[in-house]
């Protein structure tokens, strides 16, 4: 008995020097290699809470590229939570626009407020922190590791690949979610935690890749089990996705004598909720008839068909729309709905889908739709 419980005690032993090893062979690498990104902190210096929560929320589902400025701007425009807080929704969604999953930034509002009631103190705790709204397992790792020091594992997309590979973890994603947040929680050292945080990030978008790992890099190749097996680009293994349904429908697009946009307002709660669009009839399995569309215009016009179909992939659906045109004599007051003139579309809160449409509909607009024209497919 003694004899086995002393090779318990030494198995644990070499266990804790080993995890001790990879976390600083990790925070070496890190030291060398780190990304410059404008939410990063210096070493010797504690994050700020507010800036790495921003920062995190812009992240989920989005690249680092787009979000750096982003993130620029916001921060320039709302320095503080509180100032956040404050700023009027529409604001905020006008701000957001162009990121995407727009549930995020009324989240990202909520919260503020949500802080601002705490005297503009965030929660330090993955609990607290996952009572926020828009905050779940991810943010709340990370903004606990790096922003206040908690021994807790962040694991996004490039974390789990790292982790999935170094254990050769084959199960399935996302039923292998648990599995990988314990093992990485397993490596996270008690000093710096946030920086092993954004190193096991760093790993992952620059060395431990989704194709073409560059293996021979990595801190940790000597020790990643799926490399020694040959199977460390099949990892992580991800169940079949599903086939997303296809959902079609018309837009109105419909301009003044001055050239102005007709746009309504999104009902607050449901996709793309309280954000600006052209008036727009059901989404169903088919396109509607002439008689249908007519039927769903805002009002009666001249409405004309344009050629081509602007397309939209949602998480859950792909979108087909069919583009109505129209001129309107009025110049102001509409009864649902307000003119927006087209210099002035790019400082309203237009989802990209609302763009393309737009942009399928005015031919003869510079720069500001250039993006949503290419976008355009006929």
């Amino acid at each position: 008995m003694a004899y086995k419980a002393a090779q318990a005690g030494v198995a644990r032993h070499l266990a804790t020097r080993r995890i001790r090893d990879l976390a600083q062979r990790l925070l070496g690498w890190y030291d060398r290699h780190r990304r410059v990104l404008p939410w990063r902190t210096p070493t010797d210096r504690r994050a700020d809470p507010y800036r790495v929560w921003l920062s995190e929320i812009m992240l989920q589902q989005t690249t680092v590229q787009v979000v750096a400025a982003y993130y620029r701007k916001f921060l320039a425009r709302w320095p503080t939570v509180e100032a956040l807080a404050l700023a009027p929704l529409d604001d905020v969604l006008a701000a957001w626009a162009g990121l995407g999953y727009y549930a995020r930034a009324r989240n990202l509002h909520k919260a503020a407020k949500a802080v601002a009631e705490m005297g503009g103190r965030f929660p330090y705790t993955v609990e607290e922190l996952r009572k926020l709204p828009g905050v779940g397992a991810y943010t709340a790792g990370a903004m606990a590791a790096i922003a206040f020091g908690a021994r807790e594992a962040a694991m996004d997309a490039n974390a789990e690949r790292v982790i999935a590979r170094l254990f050769a973890v084959e199960e399935p994603l996302p039923r292998a979610k648990k599995k990988l947040l314990e093992l990485g929680r397993s490596l996270v050292p008690e000093k710096r935690p946030g920086d092993f945080a954004q190193a096991l990030m760093d790993l992952g978008a620059l060395i431990c890749t989704v194709k073409s790992p560059a293996c021979g890099k990595c801190p940790w190749t000597d020790e990643c089990v799926a490399r020694q097996r040959g199977i460390a680009e099949t990892l992580p293994a991800k169940g079949a996705k599903p086939v997303r349904p296809l959902k079609r429908g018309a837009a109105f697009v419909v301009r003044n004598a001055a050239g102005a946009v007709l746009l309504v307002k999104r009902p607050e709660k449901g996709l793309l909720g309280g954000m600006l669009q052209p008036p727009l009839g059901p989404w169903g399995v088919a396109f509607p008839s002439r008689e249908e569309a007519l039927a769903q215009a805002p009002f009666r016009a001249s409405w004309k068909k344009l050629p081509g179909i602007v397309r939209h992939g949602f998480t859950h659906f792909e979108l087909e729309i069919e583009v109505w045109v129209a001129r309107s004599p009025y110049t102001r007051g509409q009864k649902k709905g307000k003119w927006v003139a087209s210099d002035e579309l790019g400082d309203v809160a237009l989802p990209t889908v609302m763009r393309k449409i737009i942009a399928h509909a005015i031919t003869d607009e510079g720069p500001l739709f250039a993006q949503a024209k290419s976008a355009r497919r006929r």
